[in-house]
């Protein structure tokens, strides 16, 4: 077992060392209380202290991230503005991309290890038009698909009245 490192009244970016705190259960390594100068304590991991990459609370990634997003004019200019959010039919953009985690290769359907089922869900002016759940994957697809035209016959149903 390595000598322990003292490293008491240290500074580390924001942080200061203040004393020992026991040791992280999962490694072994060496805790540490710190005070950071935005008056917080908390405790680090000595080794992620003196790699530098814990150098705060938390208060310099809010900092920082405070800066750039007041310097970004574009962001700043749809700051309060929700229908940036949304595409001009009402959709959120965020569920027209597929997502990473998606495992079924299709919006609005997923599959629930705990039902063994899987699940079909569309939403459209804040309220589901569609959230059942189906023993294939193929029938969910079926259904998401049959929501989307009902959905889509249904916009252009109300464009053609306000035209």
């Amino acid at each position: 077992m390595s000598k322990r490192k003292d490293i008491t009244g240290q500074r580390f970016g924001r942080l200061i060392a203040i004393e020992p705190h026991g040791r992280d259960c999962r490694n072994g390594d060496l805790l540490w209380l710190c005070q950071c100068d935005c008056g917080n304590q908390i405790v680090v991991d000595g080794a992620r202290l003196r790699s530098g990459s814990t150098q705060s609370c938390g208060c310099l990634r809010r900092d920082v991230s405070r800066e750039k997003y007041q310097q970004n004019q574009q962001f700043m200019a749809q700051v309060g503005d929700a229908s940036s959010l949304f595409d001009q039919n009402g959709i959120a953009l965020s569920s027209v991309k597929v997502s990473t985690r998606n495992k079924s290769g299709i919006i609005g359907v997923s599959y629930d290890k705990n039902s063994d089922k899987w699940f079909a869900r569309m939403m459209y002016k804040g309220a589901y038009v569609l959230l059942k759940s189906f023993d294939t994957k193929a029938e969910a697809i079926a259904a998401r698909q049959l929501a989307q035209e009902q959905v889509r016959q249904q916009r252009q149903a109300e464009a053609d009245v306000t035209k």
